[in-house]
Parts: C-alpha cells; sequence; structure tokens
C-alpha cells in the first residue's frame, strides 16, 4: 500500500472468499461454471423474449431487461474475483475498487425498481385487467424503465463521489471479495457521517420503499383473488406471479439476511457469504426460475427449439 501524508491508498487488497488455499481452484470451477450459467440463462430469456412475438408484453419487456442487469450485476464482481482465484493476487487498484462500487449500487438498485415494475405490471393485470392494455401501455414501460436507470444512477454517483472525497484510511484489506460500500467507511479513519446518512436516506429510497411498494401491490393482489369466485381464475392469477414472487423472495431474502439478521462474531464471513447469494446464485437462479414455472418461456423454446430442426 503507498501512503502518503493523508494516508491515501493507491491499491486495495480483497481477502476474498472464507475457504482454504488447497480449495481454490475447485470453488474457482464452481463459481465460473454458476457465473457462465448466469450469463447463458440471462441471454436466453433475452433471445427467447426478442425472437418470440407472443412474448412482446409488458411483463416479459420487465424481464428482458431484468435478464440484462443479472449479467451486469454478476460481472461486476465475479470476474475479478475468479482472476484473483487464478491468479492468486488480491489486489485491486483503486479506481476499479471506486468504479465497482459504483456499478454495484447501479445495477443493484435497477434490480429493485424493475422487481417493482414487474408486481405494478401483475397488480393492472389481476386487479384492473379490462384496463390493463391502457395502462400499461409501451410509453409507460419504456418511462419505468428510464426512471429506474436514472434513479439508480443517481444514487450510485451520489455514493461514489461521497466515497471518493475519502481519503484516510486505515488499512488497505478488505475482509471481503468485492469492494463493499459499507466495508470501504469502516476503513476509512475520515469522518463519514454524511456518507452513513446519504446511504441510509438514498439506501431506502431504492430498497425498501419499493419492497413497500411490491408487497402493497401484492396485497391488492391478494385481496382481488379472495374474491374471485373461481378457483380456475384464482389458479391463473397465482401462476402469474409465482416466477415474480419467487425472484423477489430470493432478492429481499438476501438483503435482509445481510442487512436486517443481527451480525455474529464472523460477521465479516457472514456478510461473504450472503453476498454470493446475491450477487451469484439469484441471478444464475432467475432464468431457472422464469423458464420452469412460466407456461409461455417454455413454449417459446420450444418453437425456437423446433424451428431450428
Amino acid at each position: 500500500m503507498r501512503m502518503d501524508n493523508e494516508s491515501t491508498v493507491s491499491e486495495f487488497i480483497l481477502l476474498g472468499l472464507p475457504i482454504r488455499a488447497e480449495d481454490q481452484a475447485v470453488y474457482s470451477a464452481l463459481i465460473l461454471t454458476m457465473y457462465l450459467t448466469t450469463v447463458l440463462g440471462n441471454l436466453l430469456i433475452i433471445l427467447l423474449i426478442r425472437l418470440d412475438s407472443h412474448l412482446h408484453t409488458p411483463m416479459y419487456f420487465f424481464l428482458s431487461h431484468l435478464a440484462f442487469t443479472d449479467i451486469s450485476f454478476s460481472s461486476v464482481t465475479v470476474p475479478k474475483m475468479l482472476v484473483n482465484m487464478l491468479t492468486h493476487s488480491q489486489s485491486i487498484s483503486y479506481t476499479g475498487c471506486v468504479s465497482q462500487v459504483y456499478f454495484f449500487i447501479v445495477f443493484a438498485s435497477i434490480d429493485s425498481f424493475l422487481l417493482t415494475s414487474m408486481a405494478y405490471d401483475r397488480y393492472v393485470a389481476i386487479c384492473y385487467p379490462l384496463h390493463y392494455t391502457l395502462i400499461m401501455n409501451m410509453t409507460v414501460c419504456v418511462l419505468l424503465v428510464v426512471i429506474s436507470w436514472t434513479l439508480s444512477s443517481a444514487n450510485a454517483l451520489v455514493q461514489t463521489l461521497l466515497l471518493a472525497r475519502l481519503s484516510h484510511f486505515r488499512n488497505n484489506t478488505i475482509p471481503h471479495y468485492f469492494c463493499d460500500l459499507s466495508t470501504l467507511l469502516k476503513l476509512s479513519s475520515s469522518d463519514t457521517t454524511i456518507n452513513d446518512l446519504i446511504i441510509l436516506i438514498l439506501g431506502n429510497a431504492v430498497i425498501t420503499v419499493p419492497f413497500i411498494c411490491i408487497l402493497v401491490s401484492y396485497g391488492y393482489i391478494g385481496l382481488t383473488i379472495l374474491k374471485t369466485p373461481s378457483i380456475k381464475g384464482i389458479c391463473k392469477a397465482l401462476s402469474t406471479c409465482g416466477s415474480h414472487l419467487c425472484v423477489v423472495s430470493l432478492y429481499y431474502g438476501a438483503i435482509i439476511g445481510l442487512y436486517f439478521v443481527p451480525s455474529s462474531k464472523n460477521a465479516s464471513e457472514k456478510n461473504v457469504i450472503v453476498a454470493i447469494m446475491y450477487t451469484v446464485v439469484t441471478p444464475m437462479l432467475n432464468p431457472f426460475i422464469y423458464s420452469l414455472r412460466n407456461r409461455d418461456m417454455k413454449g417459446a423454446l420450444r418453437s425456437i427449439l423446433s424451428r431450428m430442426k
């Protein structure tokens, strides 16, 4: 670590996963397989939605953007982690670390907003089916995606600029496999009061508020389903929401486990394990959830495969 009179750093040391050195190769192969599955699975979803006209609906429009976001989200951290594991190098430049923080916040925030947009889409489809095409037109869908990107980018920019103003660090060792914002703030000996306040405010804006909106949407959906006398209608409504609910549970379950479950003595190891869940495991599972639980996606896949024969 290069230190000057202001205790600035030119690079950070990522300690990586809490595993033994002799197990590095096995875990590298496993994580590489999961990452490739994430990329290929989400690319398949984007391709199917692009090629099948039956999937040109608001729900699948949001799903294609979610798939792209999942690929990008994993790509922010996993390739660097794999390179460090395979080359036995733990360093990351200061610029690379700040860039990683920025893009991590961007795609994590977009995930949250897209899941909220998808919940709103299901709310309109089930609660106001006769007005669905009028309310959820393409202009509204594009606007929701643009707003998601704008708010997420603004959030990440503010957080990153506030991080970049910190020049004093106690040391440059990060007990994680990527540059986690909260961990970096703990390493800083500068005053982080403003950073902590902004994280609290913007964190609620991009995570808590969307989560509440999702809960409210499904609350209304639940009330509408209970008023439906037809068992067939209830099953149809539940089938259209099942995949989305699974993804929401995985995404917010990991966040709740990371930020709301009391930390133990092995807090750093817990944070790394939970981070693996929402940066590697969840993006990998999303294509399987939407493929295996969604009749339209399976039909589109069969249609594409039959054309290739």
